[in-house]
């Protein structure tokens, strides 16, 4: 067998590798430390992929001691596609990543795998120290950060506010005032000045300030006529940004040296993240006044007072929990919001039908009625066919705790990482069939049983909202946000691209559309 190594990525690697080691010149003392680890490494990785690899397992090229760290380096710009090639070709659905400088990693497209890793055998697929090592420094010891007790607790505690009648009507009415006196006026000002814009950037204000007053009950007033610069959200972009290449980096070490030396990307990220929390802490100090000096029905509304008033989470508890509610609700459902209305724009014929057939006929007054928002069964539709091809989280991961068998036969060691897959999930044919790549919303009226409750199978070809015990508890609450925010702006507005050129889908924490959403505002015919 031949082994052909594409030497203009090999040439990149050792680039990479030049430069991360020309900091011994600066910091000599760490060399020799490190080179023995660097040894005992490479020998623990050869014996481990002997003992690991067999034979038929679906993958990419992969060779000795470095693995597939070639391919992987060659496709890290478009690992979403590379992958769901790769599993497209799979018998099972499921790919196995083996690569230095990181840990065996199973990839995984088959519902039949999902189902057993987020339900039947969930004890044994925790998110692992792998996970909080990543995201440790930014979530804390979050609800999305953390396993076993702790997760329990809080799971617990915030499962109890999210049912709550009081929480989803605080949720309504501060869409209601976002919506109708800072978006709307803006969209109106858009189109009557005829001028493009960055609409990602603007629905991810609005979600901003929405997640921000229902976590916090503090309103940062991101959206505005003039966009101006927010320091609060701005730290966590950055945040949020810099964690997630610290997943996706080739060589896992990297980081971590660049953190302990305090230096480049992760300087950066510590100062986001000391802005975040000095914000937060501020905020939870002054509530904790105002709980003590105003009558407390009048003040527990938001998550946040909620979570004081209930004295179960000392303050660095409740500072974690609060960033991870925000980083659930600030772009999840911006991005979904956001590449919706590019394929609306896409497919005029679906937009008519959304609007002559189903929004047209609603009064404003009533949107803020649950009632109402809930019926929205083909708005429903058009969102989930959206995030079907579009997820906002593109993968999730998990890391097994011991030994273990998938549903499709592939063997699983203890601490290897096994990945779900939603975006290559929406792009298998065995799944979705031919048309899997066209946006087709009525798909989803027959993937639902009586009175548009779904399927159980959906869950888990569809686990954009997680499934089983971890399943997201904001759910509902997210399709309110979205179907209110749409039907707000369908009503009145069309929105159309300013450029032809097609976006491109960007994983990060939580995926967006490269480059913004650049747009026209224009009123609709119905108006």
């Amino acid at each position: 067998m031949y082994i052909y190594v594409d030497s203009f990525h090999c040439f990149k690697i050792l680039k990479d590798m030049v430069t991360f080691f020309s900091l011994f010149t600066i910091y000599p003392f760490i060399l020799p430390f490190l080179s023995l680890t660097v040894i005992l490494y490479l020998s623990y990785v050869i014996v481990v992929q002997l003992q690991q690899r067999p034979r038929d397992v679906a993958g990419p090229p992969t060779y000795p001691i470095i693995g597939c760290l070639i391919p992987f380096y060659k496709n890290r710009y478009r690992l979403l596609d590379w992958y769901t090639h790769l599993l497209s070709k799979s018998p099972t659905q499921t790919i196995v990543i083996d690569r230095l400088g990181a840990r065996r990693t199973i990839v995984t497209a088959n519902p039949y795998n999902v189902e057993y890793m987020l339900k039947t055998n969930f004890d044994n697929f925790p998110k692992g120290k792998p996970f909080n090592e990543i995201l440790g420094d930014f979530l804390g010891n979050g609800i999305f950060d953390v396993d076993g007790e702790m997760w329990y607790k809080q799971r617990k505690m915030v499962s109890h506010e999210f049912t709550a009648r009081s929480l989803r009507d605080y949720v309504v009415n501060a869409l209601k005032e976002e919506v109708e006196n800072k978006l709307l006026p803006i969209l109106e000002l858009m189109e009557a000045e005829n001028r493009a814009f960055n609409f990602q950037d603007l629905l991810r204000r609005l979600a901003f300030d929405v997640v921000c007053k229902v976590s916090l009950g503090f309103d940062p007033c991101c959206i505005n006529e003039s966009l101006s610069f927010s320091p609060l959200l701005d730290a966590f972009e950055r945040a949020s940004q810099i964690s997630a290449q610290r997943g996706a980096a080739p060589i896992f070490f990297v980081w971590k040296v660049k953190r302990w030396l305090n230096i480049g990307s992760e300087k950066q990220l510590k100062l986001a993240i000391d802005q975040i929390h000095s914000s937060i802490n501020d905020i939870i100090r002054e509530r904790k006044i105002k709980i003590k000096d105003e009558n407390q029905k009048e003040t527990n509304k938001d998550l946040l007072s909620r979570m004081i008033l209930a004295e179960n989470f000392d303050e660095e508890e409740v500072r974690d929990m609060v960033i991870s509610f925000i980083m659930a609700g600030r772009d999840t459902t911006s991005a979904a919001m956001t590449w919706f209305f590019y394929l609306l724009s896409l497919h005029p014929e679906i937009e008519n039908e959304l609007v002559s057939k189903e929004l047209r006929f609603i009064e404003t007054e009533t949107l803020t009625k649950y009632e109402i928002l809930k019926e929205m069964n083909f708005l429903k539709s058009c969102l989930c066919e959206t995030m079907r091809l579009y997820p906002p989280v593109a993968w999730d991961s998990k890391h097994a705790i011991s030994d273990d068998i998938l549903p499709d036969g592939t063997r699983i060691k203890a601490g290897n990482r096994v990945t779900y897959f939603p975006y290559g999930m929406g792009r298998m044919e065995n799944l979705w069939g031919k048309d899997r790549f066209e946006f087709k919303p009525r798909r989803w009226m027959e993937e639902s049983g009586e009175e548009g409750t779904e399927q159980i199978s959906i869950l888990y070809k569809f686990p954009v909202f997680q499934a089983g015990p971890r399943v997201c508890l904001g759910k509902e609450l997210a399709f309110i946000q979205m179907k209110y925010v749409v039907a707000s702006i369908l009503k009145r507005f069309q929105i159309r691209p300013a450029c032809s050129d097609p976006p491109v889908f960007l994983p990060l924490l939580t995926a967006h559309m490269a480059g913004g959403f650049k747009v026209f505002v224009h009123k609709n015919k119905y108006n």
